[in-house]
Order: C-alpha cells, then sequence, then structure tokens
C-alpha cells in the first residue's frame, strides 16, 4: 500500500505540525523515517539516507545558517526525500530565510514544522508513521476480530459488561471505564500490577484529559492507554492495559473505537458514579441515602476526616495537587467537579499510619484571586460530615463579606458566619442586643465615628487584633491605628483585650457587615 506525506499528516502525531513549504509535494511516498543530524550534508546523504523517507529534524534552526539549510534542503530533495520535519516551537518560523522555503517550494520538498509537546516523542512519530507504512488500515486482526467476535455475540451474552469481560480475558488486555471526575465505574482486570487508584493518579499528572487521542504511560510495569469516551452523550475517559506489550498503539486506539461502538449498540448505561452519588448525598443531606451507598464508595474501615468545598480555582492544577498530596500521604481523597467548583472529602483508610495533617492539601492548593476553600475538619462519623456540608451551605454566600480578606474557610470561620446570618435574618431581640453592642457608633456625635467603626471592624475581624496588621490593610500608619482604638474604647466604655468582651463584639461586627451588604441588595 502507498503511503504518502498527506496520509501521514492526518495522523495525531502530526495535529498540530504546521505546513510551511512544499505544498506541491504532499503526494510524495513515505517508506521510512529517518533522521538528520547537522553536518551529514550531500556527501553523506547516501551513507545514511534511503529514499522516501520522512526526515525529522530538532537542529535545523539553532545549529545552521541560512546556506547550510539551504544546502540541506537542496540535497533532500536532489535524494529523492519524502518530506523535512522540524520540530521546533513555532516562534521558529519568524527567522527562517525566505530564499529557504522559496527553494522546498521550488524543489516540491515539503517542510513541517512540528512544536514541541510533553506528549509526543521523537518514539512517538516514529512508531505512528512506521505502523502507517506497514499496515495501512490493515492491523493485526488478531486483536480486532476476536474482540469484535466476543463483544457482538449477543446470543451467549446478556449485557456489554459480560461481553467485554470475555474479549478481554482471551485477548489479553484489561479495561477501566471512569466517570468525568476520575472515578472508576467498570472495569475488568486480569492482572494486578498496580491499582486502579494508582494509575487514576498517573493519568491525572500526565494530563490525559487534556489529550484527544489515546495517551500511553508504563505505570509499574502496566503498558496503560488513556483515552476519551463518550457514553450516552456524557464524557467519560477510558484506559486499556496491554497485559504483554502485545499490540501496537495503533491496535489499541483501534480497539479502543470498537469497545465505544460495541457500547452503543448493547445501549450500555454506566451504573451511577458511586463516590459521586454518595459526595452529593451529603451535600444535600440526604443522609440515609449516603448511608446505601457508604459501602460502594468508601473502603472498609475508612474514616472520614474532613470535607471540603474549593471554588474559583483551575481544575487541572488542584487534581493534580490532590494526586500528589494522596501520593504522598497515603490519605484518599473522594472529589467531584461542577464548573469551577470541586467538592470532596479525605479519607484515612484502616492500613494508612501517616502523621501528615489533612489540612495540608489546603495550604497547598493553587489560589487565585476569587478563589475560596471551606473545610471542616474534625468530624463525628457520617453525621458529622453531612452537618459540614450544610454548614458550608449555609455560610458559603455571606461568609466574603465577613471576611473579605480570607480565603480558606475552616469550621471556626463557618460556623461563625452560619449563626450570624442567622441573627441577621430574624430580626428578635437577639439581634438588638448585639447591634446595641456598636450602637454608640451610630448615636455618637464625634464627626468621624463611621470611620472609627471600620478601623474597629478591621481590627477584630481582619487582623486578629493586630495594630501593624490592621495599618497595613488600612493602609495608614500604626500611630493613627492606636489613636483610632484609643477613642474605640472611650466610646465603647470597656478594655476591648478582655476575654468577655472580644465574642460579643466579634458577633455584632459580623452581623453588621451582613446588615451592610443586604441594605445594598
Amino acid at each position: 500500500m502507498k503511503v504518502t506525506v498527506k496520509d501521514c499528516l492526518e495522523l495525531p502525531v502530526f495535529q498540530k505540525a504546521v505546513l510551511i513549504a512544499g505544498n506541491q509535494g504532499l503526494d510524495n511516498r513515505v517508506t521510512a523515517v529517518s533522521f538528520f543530524e547537522a553536518g551529514s550534508l550531500s556527501n553523506h546523504m547516501a551513507d545514511f539516507h534511503k529514499k522516501n523517507e520522512l526526515v525529522l529534524t530538532a537542529s535545523f534552526f539553532d545549529v545552521l545558517g541560512e546556506e547550510a539549510q539551504i544546502q540541506t534542503v537542496r540535497s533532500l530533495a536532489d535524494h529523492g526525500e519524502a518530506a523535512l520535519i522540524l520540530l521546533a516551537p513555532e516562534t521558529k518560523l519568524e527567522s527562517m530565510p525566505r530564499r529557504v522555503l522559496a527553494l522546498a517550494n521550488e524543489l516540491k520538498l515539503p517542510m513541517l514544522v512540528v512544536p514541541p509537546e510533553p506528549t509526543t516523542t521523537y518514539s512517538d512519530i516514529v512508531n505512528e508513521v512506521m505502523e502507517k507504512v506497514l499496515y495501512g488500515d490493515n492491523f493485526a486482526n488478531r486483536l480486532i476480530s476476536n474482540t469484535i467476535f466476543h463483544l457482538l455475540n449477543f446470543e451467549k451474552h446478556s449485557n456489554f459488561q459480560s461481553a467485554a469481560r470475555e474479549a478481554a480475558i482471551n485477548n489479553n488486555f484489561q479495561m477501566v471505564i471512569l466517570s468525568e471526575d476520575f472515578n472508576p465505574i467498570f472495569s475488568v482486570e486480569t492482572r494486578h500490577r498496580t491499582t486502579i487508584a494508582e494509575a487514576i493518579r498517573e493519568g491525572i499528572e500526565r494530563d490525559v484529559d487534556k489529550s484527544a487521542v489515546y495517551t500511553r504511560i508504563d505505570i509499574n510495569g502496566a503498558l496503560t492507554y488513556w483515552g476519551p469516551v463518550t457514553i450516552n452523550g456524557e464524557k467519560h475517559y477510558m484506559f486499556i492495559v496491554d497485559n504483554e506489550d502485545s499490540y501496537s498503539p495503533g491496535e489499541i486506539t483501534k480497539l479502543a473505537e470498537i469497545l465505544e461502538i460495541a457500547m452503543g449498540m448493547w445501549k450500555y448505561s454506566p451504573v451511577k458514579d458511586a463516590k459521586a452519588e454518595f459526595i452529593k448525598a451529603l451535600r444535600r443531606g440526604n443522609k440515609s441515602l449516603a448511608y446505601c451507598l457508604k459501602d460502594e464508595a468508601m473502603s472498609e474501615g475508612a474514616e472520614i476526616l474532613s470535607v471540603f468545598c474549593i471554588t474559583g480555582v483551575e481544575r487541572d492544577d488542584s487534581l493534580k495537587k490532590i494526586t500528589s498530596f494522596e501520593k504522598r500521604t497515603g490519605y484518599e481523597v473522594l472529589k467531584i467537579h461542577e464548573g469551577d467548583e470541586i467538592f470532596g472529602m479525605i479519607l484515612k483508610r484502616d492500613h494508612t499510619k501517616s502523621r501528615v495533617s489533612c489540612t495540608e492539601l489546603y495550604q497547598e492548593l493553587p489560589l487565585g484571586q476569587g478563589a475560596m476553600i471551606f473545610h471542616v475538619t474534625g468530624l463525628d462519623g457520617m453525621e458529622g460530615c453531612s452537618d459540614a456540608f450544610q454548614l458550608i451551605n449555609e455560610a458559603w454566600p455571606f461568609i466574603q463579606y465577613i471576611f473579605p480578606h480570607m480565603n480558606v474557610f475552616t469550621k471556626y470561620e463557618l460556623a461563625l458566619a452560619s449563626n450570624c446570618i442567622n441573627i441577621s435574618i430574624k430580626s428578635d431581640t437577639v439581634k438588638k442586643n448585639y447591634m446595641d453592642l456598636i450602637a454608640p457608633f451610630k448615636t455618637s456625635k464625634e464627626g468621624k465615628s463611621k470611620q472609627l467603626l471600620e478601623t474597629l471592624e478591621i481590627f477584630v475581624l481582619d487582623a486578629g487584633m493586630n495594630t501593624s496588621k490592621t495599618a497595613k490593610l488600612m493602609n495608614i500608619h500604626t500611630n493613627t491605628v492606636q489613636y483610632r482604638l484609643k477613642r474605640i474604647r472611650e466610646i465603647l466604655q470597656a478594655d476591648m483585650m478582655g476575654t468577655s468582651i472580644i465574642p460579643g463584639l466579634t458577633v455584632a461586627l459580623a452581623v453588621e457587615r451582613i446588615e451592610k451588604i443586604t441594605r445594598m441588595l
């Protein structure tokens, strides 16, 4: 079968390739792949190259001058090479001499630039091109035909799961289907070189969700191929394990396509993601459903250490940080994502002996502008877990108005915010008692009473009663803060450093901030 440069450009590995010259030579035949090193010009061409080769080079721009580039293009064309593939950033195109491009067009030698990609290596290019050259579209039918035979044996099997298991066992591969949150929902395991959890962590670190084609990852000797798959219109991920390295990447890709088609023919609907449904049930306060899902979602003997909600973070970076945290500590993190929000919990397995605080995860997550983390750590079983999510749900809308300079909120800030929201809503004597604590600022005839109240709010709620931090947040001198605090003590007629004063004053100031926002709505 004749394979041309144009045929090769349809391969996934050349998905981002840019044709910069030699468009009329796209019908040049390709029979092999070779490499060009600086210095191997016309006098050595016959020794190192054969006709009709796809020639790869990474030194064309950096090592060769304009005259040497012209000589190289002419030598390759005269020797009958198929195309020249330049492995270099697209920014290098700006420095490409026009004479070189004009010569390539004249000699009908296609020149392509392939920008560097973490998932694309020299071996990937060689493998895909040579597979196309050697097999074309006729793959080694032992895998494809045998898989089809088992997958579509409607007389023997009652569902896709049964057919997939027999196909995997007879053809020496494994498969795992994951939800969009990377939780396993169906698997066929025939070997145990590594765990599914370990494989998922490696997949997340390698950004398999960003690849449009199947990505190969070696995990403890297990060759896995990852890619997206659509089931009933919903995005999932699937990875296939080649148990004995028996198949080429092209065959595995073809196998994945056949498995996806078979799912449609069987009208396969994945079971609900138990881990995701478990978290959703707890967030909704549906404790009975959560208890039903607990055994599926959690390993036996696991203990819930913390629950969290994260918003406004970059999903992929956060998942990588979570994966790294799991590998380092031995904790398991159950998680789901909705838009730019991630919800989940940290579990301590029965055998985990890590002494690392689970709260370290919240310090490691990348927090940009507008990002917030809510977490409740130190829980009393499933009941406490559900109550923690309810606490987060209640406090979420107003907590940033109470603490505008914070982005990580613990159960202490959440509890204060929840109580203050309830006090603000009820408008009863409890609210009046708290608001009376700061009433002197509103009834005072002093012209700067509003300024003093603002200083008090920042001093108590934002600065941890630290005058230097208060000055920094207000962009004023420390002496000014100290003077204002002296006036505040005179107005309140109380020592603010007294242990009995601060709790009530903190609630009153928090309620006042909520009231300001509600008046603006």
